[in-house]
């Protein structure tokens, strides 16, 4: 197992310095799920929900939160970022909505943190804009399952995972 680099030799939780690494571009892509009762995933699906879109609100809203990553999570570099997308697909059979979050750079570190918190914070939104009618809602396995770019290369999650 690789050594755990926010903390130096004395325990003591610190920013990694990044300043001797070459910059990279850099990609990651985040995805997660959230599980509603059919009754709303149906007002969803057919663009019935009180609150307008839901999709495009918590499309917006996981975008904003991808820039706002450093601000949040208190050892994460501020990346400025080229490129983040946030996409859905809609799982009638499951009554889930699936989150793709992929974000992009080219710096000294990656945007891991940046794509997760997109799909958290998209999906979040999506409760928050239909609990009024099912406060049951489960978001469930926020995952990376790619990155590209840096020291490490390329990695993907097993698919099966």
């Amino acid at each position: 197992m690789s050594e755990l680099t926010h903390f130096d030799a004395a325990g003591q939780a610190h920013m990694v310095d990044v300043a001797a690494k070459p910059e990279t571009h850099r990609v990651a892509v985040a995805a997660g799920r959230i599980r509603m009762l059919p009754a709303t995933f149906a007002r969803l699906a057919g663009g019935a929900a009180h609150k307008g879109d839901v999709l495009g609100v918590a499309r917006l809203a996981g975008i904003m939160a991808a820039k706002q990553t450093g601000t949040l999570i208190p050892l994460c570099h501020p990346i400025p970022l080229t490129r983040v997308t946030v996409e859905f697909a809609l799982d009638q059979a499951g009554s889930s909505v699936a989150c793709t979050a992929t974000t992009e750079t080219v710096g000294r570190t990656g945007v891991e943190m940046e794509a997760m918190t997109a799909a958290s914070v998209a999906l979040l939104t999506i409760y928050d804009m239909l609990k009024a009618v099912d406060r049951g809602m489960a978001i469930e396995s926020v995952r990376l399952v790619e990155k590209r770019g840096g020291k490490s290369g390329h990695w993907r999650a097993d698919p099966a995972g």
